[in-house]
């Protein structure tokens, strides 16, 4: 399985191309700076990650993401291999994005005021009070069969029982 799940953030704006043909393709090329959990003394605090999205995903990578954004990527990890300049053979290594998310708070850092107007966080914590709330006002009463289903019978043993 080749998967591939990253949070960090934009070390500079999305790089956009488009392919030639007919019908072009947006490609939209990104760096991740993702923190270390664990680094030894002397190394960087993050691993710098390239990430292409292709067709819909770069247009949405070109349209709303840019320097210092917060996201989070799904993806798959690529390796191209082709001879350098030198003669030599070289391997290059990319994710090749497959969801890519806001992970920063609306208004955060690398946030724009531009950015799709999502839901906040109260937003839906709100909405899961009011599901359980619901719930609740539709739930049974103790020993009461919910709707379509019929009580047992609680003198039943496990041998009784059809399966």
């Amino acid at each position: 399985m080749n998967k591939v799940i990253l949070m960090g953030r934009l070390t500079k704006d999305p790089e956009v191309r488009y392919s030639q043909g007919a019908e072009p393709v947006t490609i939209a090329r990104y760096t991740l700076a993702v923190r270390k959990q664990f680094k030894r003394e002397g190394e960087a605090d993050a691993d710098f990650i390239n990430c292409v999205a292709i067709g819909k995903r770069g247009e949405f990578a070109s349209k709303w993401l840019q320097k210092g954004r917060q996201v989070a990527v799904c993806g798959r990890l690529s390796i191209r291999e082709y001879d350098g300049q030198d003669g030599k053979r070289a391997w290059f290594t990319e994710v090749v994005v497959d969801d890519q998310y806001f992970a920063d708070s609306k208004g955060g850092d690398g946030g724009s005021s531009s950015a799709p107007n999502l839901p906040s966080d109260d937003y839906y914590a709100e909405e899961a009070r009011s599901q359980t709330r619901a719930e609740k006002a539709d739930s049974p009463t103790k020993g009461a069969a919910p709707k379509g289903f019929s009580a047992l019978d609680e003198n039943l043993s496990d041998d009784d029982l059809p399966f």
